[in-house]
Order: structure tokens, then sequence, then C-alpha cells
């Protein structure tokens, strides 16, 4: 029985690395790779070896004969990849007629060839998120490199700890791949040390011979709109990290008794905040959501979220993976507001495989925007459909919404915005206000010989976790070959003296073990309330449990 790829897929490859039969697609080398939503095993070729499943950091690879039944429709999606030529021409659409390992190998490709007596490389990596920990382990795994890891916060991870709803844990395992890099004897760690307060990047760059800014997109972006000012406009941003126990949010930084959400934008992130917004608290508290939460969830007068989409339900931004998985939330109601008329119409006429296809069976109907939402639990899909301004005196009563129909007022008590992350400016370094991030070539900053970036700041606030691996592939690429022409500079000072600059500077600074000692309080008060792991919420608390790692044990 042939595998299948279902929703948390990550899209970083790891799976076509180890099948024997080419079977997986799009590869990193074929033009559709990063542009698709997810990768997909060919149900003809497949061999059933189950190498895939093994490697794949995210579980989300199954036989098809054990899917559950809202992963089912995973395997038509698979094959469905394989039917159409056009739409993938790499990767040899005829697989009914070829029968088995019909897929083409591509020509063997060495693109670093390091020479045997290059020194080992001392570099720094600032930011411990997916961009940054797949630079790190590039870096350990393919040459004898030293590595510093620094992290601003007291604990590792970034948007996996920070980023990933709670209620997908499978998303959050590729963490796993990389907590095995923190006590690498290559690696030395230090957490709670913010670059540009505590030390400079001129201090960062004296003591090491490159250094990777992975620092990702943190802040967002808005709506610039009259009345975004208001209590009760806040960013999905904060909503996220809020949910996820980020020290920079308060406990209380959320009131949940509005009845109903307006959440602008209808990207993932969107998706996100709805469902965590209408979700079962019970279903939540076998999670790692952040305990001030869950508490505030349980309370929530919240029944519906209403997500406006400024294009049509056939170039939403949210991935189908993720529209389907929200159809199977249980007791959760979905309606699609056909007040123009195109919106039905894209439904009805979309294709199997077309994103609104997805919601042929969804309901549609008129939306009554001015009474209290219906009994029950429901998210309504507004498309073609954007802001204009925000009403009420200080807290948010309302939205002023544009549409093909004109302008109406949607109720609401809170409006999340989701459109978007956005990069800021680092010290020292140059920066793109347009495109809010670091100007570069290749992964190299401009101007600055030894400085580097990957991810977001690198390439904007765009795609999922695997994307990061391409990226930095591309920016430890760059840097090897800067290494091996000579065009590194020579730092005058040697990590060791930065390890005690960095103590100097901030007393608080934990190391690999502190990182162990947080993991293993975490998932003892975890152990005690039944749940995988409950998460500590402020610095002072990540700090203290580091410091008493003989006790937790």
């Amino acid at each position: 029985m042939t595998y299948a790829i279902t929703q948390t897929c990550c899209s970083d490859a790891t799976c076509v690395a180890v099948c024997p039969v080419n079977c997986i697609h799009p590869t990193p080398e074929e033009r559709a790779f990063g542009s698709t939503e997810m990768l997909h095993i060919d149900p003809v070729s497949c061999i059933d070896c189950g190498a895939c499943a093994d490697a794949c950091p995210v579980d989300a690879i199954f036989p098809v004969d054990t899917l559950a039944p809202a992963q089912k429709e995973y395997a038509a999606i698979n094959a469905a990849y394989f039917e159409d030529r056009d739409r993938h021409p790499d990767s040899g659409a005829d697989a009914v007629e070829h029968g088995p390992n019909f897929h083409a190998w591509g020509s063997p490709s060495f693109p670093r060839v390091l020479p045997s007596d290059l020194a080992p490389l001392r570099i720094a990596v600032v930011g411990t998120g997916p961009a940054g920990m797949y630079a790190v382990q590039d870096l350990l795994l393919h040459t004898s490199a030293e590595v510093t890891l620094i992290d601003r916060l007291p604990v590792a991870g970034g948007l996996v700890r920070y980023g990933v709803a709670p209620d997908h844990p499978a998303t959050k395992k590729v963490g796993e791949t990389f907590a095995r890099f923190h006590t690498h004897h290559r690696v030395r760690m230090h957490l709670g040390l913010e670059v540009g307060a505590d030390v400079t990047p001129q201090e960062l760059a004296e003591h090491h011979d490159a250094v990777v800014y992975a620092v990702g997109a943190a802040a967002d972006r808005r709506l610039s709109v009259p009345g975004e000012g208001l209590t009760g406009s806040i960013s999905a941003r904060t909503f996220v990290a809020w949910y996820n126990a980020h020290p920079d949010v308060a406990h209380d930084a959320i009131d949940l008794r509005a009845e109903r959400v307006v959440v602008v934008g209808n990207g993932n992130v969107a998706l996100d905040v709805a469902r965590i917004l209408l979700a079962d608290p019970d279903a939540l508290a076998r999670t790692d959501i952040a305990d001030h939460a869950l508490k505030a969830l349980r309370a929530s007068s919240v029944r519906e979220v209403v997500l406006l989409g400024r294009r049509g339900p056939d170039d939403a931004a949210y991935t189908t993976p993720e529209l389907l998985a929200l159809k199977h939330v249980p007791g959760l109601h979905l309606l699609v507001d056909d007040d123009d008329p195109r919106i039905g119409a894209a439904i009805d006429a979309a294709g199997t495989n077309d994103k609104a296809a997805v919601l042929k069976d969804v309901p549609r109907g008129p939306f009554d925007a001015d009474v209290a939402p219906p009994p029950g639990r429901r998210i309504v899909l507004r498309f073609h459909s954007s802001p204009v301004e925000l009403l009420g005196s200080e807290q948010v009563e309302a939205v002023r919404v544009e549409g093909a129909s004109g302008e109406r007022v949607i109720t609401a008590g809170m409006v999340l915005r989701a459109i978007g992350y956005r990069g800021g400016p680092l010290s020292g370094l140059p920066f793109d206000e347009v495109t809010g991030t670091v100007p570069h070539e290749g992964g190299r900053v401009t101007g600055m010989p030894g400085t580097y970036v990957v991810g977001w700041i690198k390439r904007g606030p765009s795609g999922g976790i695997g994307a990061n691996r391409t990226c930095a592939t591309e920016t430890v690429a760059t840097l090897l070959a800067d290494a091996v022409s000579g065009a590194l500079p020579t730092p005058p000072h040697a990590p060791k003296a930065f390890h005690r600059l960095a103590r100097r500077r901030n007393r608080r600074v934990l190391d690999a073990k502190g990182l162990m000692a947080i993991e293993r309080a975490e998932a003892a008060r975890g152990r005690e309330a039944g749940r995988p792991r409950v998460k500590l919420a402020t610095v002072d608390e990540l700090v203290a449990s580091a410091r008493r790692r003989r006790v937790l044990r």
C-alpha cells in the first residue's frame, strides 16, 4: 500500500533525500519546488518502503490504508498532483503508462568542494528558529565549523515554539530535529543575550569569522485605516504569541468578552487564530497552550469569527490543507457569505484540484452582521472584502467593510489583523524599509563582508518551516565560497573571549544545560497537569528554572 503526505508537511525535502525510487515531488531541483503547498508521493511509483515516513521531521507521512478519517482526502490529493503534466512537467506525469520507478533521476551534483586544508570556521548564528537552525545543521554536518548560537530569549525555538498553533503538535516536532544540535560539541549557546543591546554587531564580528543573522520578522503590517488604534484592535502576531506563552506578551493582553471577532486576512495565521478562538477548551487542555490563555478561553464569550479576505475563494492566501483541517474541527460550523455573486460562481466553477473546490460542500448564505451570533461556534468566510474603518469611542465596536455590494458595518468587539509579518531594522546592518529585509546577495549582507542573513529577514515573511532549509543552504554556500576565496575578514579576538564578554554584559545568559533544565521543568509541570508540557511564560520563570537544574530531574 502506498504512502501519502498529509496536512502537516513542512516541505523541507528530508523525505525526498531518502526515497529510493524518486517518487516524491516536487524535489528541490524542480521548478515547482517552493511554490506548491506541500510535497506529494506518486502512488504508482511508491514501493511502500516507509523510508520517507521514518525521515519526516513532522510526522506528516502515513500509509494510505491507515489514514484517519480527517486525512483520507490526502490519498487523492497526492495522486492528483501527478495527473496533470502541464502543472508539473518535471515530475513525469505519465505514471500510469510507465509503472513504478519511472521518475528520471537528475545528474549527480556536488556544488560544494571545500579544500582539505580549510581551517575550522568560527561562526556566530543569531536566532534559534528554523532558519538559524537549518544553517547550523548545514554547518555542523558538512563542515568542521565551530558555532556560537545566540538568542535574545532565554529559551530556543523561535517560531517553532512561539508561532505554531498548540493544536498542531506534529509541526512542533521539527524542533526535536533542531534540539539535537543544541548540545553538539562544536556549539556554544548564549540564550537571553540580545545583539544590539548586550553586545554590538561589531563586537560579535570581532570574535568570529562570520556572523549569520536569522532574526525573523518580529513586527506586523498595519491596516492603515481610521480607528486602528482603538482598544480591541490587535495584531494576530500578538494573539499567537499570547496563546503560546511568549514572554513579550502580558497574560492579560487579550480580552475575550466580545461575542464576535473580525479577523482581517485569510492566510494560515488567520485560520489559526480563528480556530483557537473557537476551539473546545477541553481539547486545548491536551496541548501545550499557555495556562493563562487556556483559562481565558474557558471563560470566553466569543462564538463567531468573521474572516475578511481581500481576494476571492480561488485566490485565498490560506493553503488547502489548512482549510481542509478547519472543516474537520468537531462542533465548528463554516459559512460562506455569498452576498457577492463572484464568490458562488468561483466555487461552483472550481476544478477538483482548485483551492475553491474545498468550499463546495460548505453552506453559503447571507450573513447578518447587525445581530448577535447564532448559538454554537461559527466561522464566516467573507471574500472580496476589506476594512475601511474601525468604529467605536475607545473600544472597537464595529468594522466598516467595503465589498462588491458596497459598504456595510459588522458589529464586533475585537479585530485581529492577520495581514502579514514584517522585519525590522537591525543595529549596525543596512535595512530596506520597503521590503522589511536586509539587502543581500545570495545571503551576503551588502557592503559587509563576513555578515550574512537567512530566513524572513533575508527574503521577507514568506514560506513555511521547510522553505528555510533551501534558504539556509544558499546562505551557507555563499559563506563557504567567501571562506574559500579568502573574502572573510580575520577577527582580532577568539570566540572564547566573546563568551567571557557575553557573561560580563549579561549575568542571566543561559547555556545548553540551562535550556535542558527548562525543558525538564516544563515537562514535569505537564506530567502533573496531564499535558505534554506546561510552558513557563516569563523571562524570570525561565531563568529561575534553568538555575534550578540540579533539582529538576
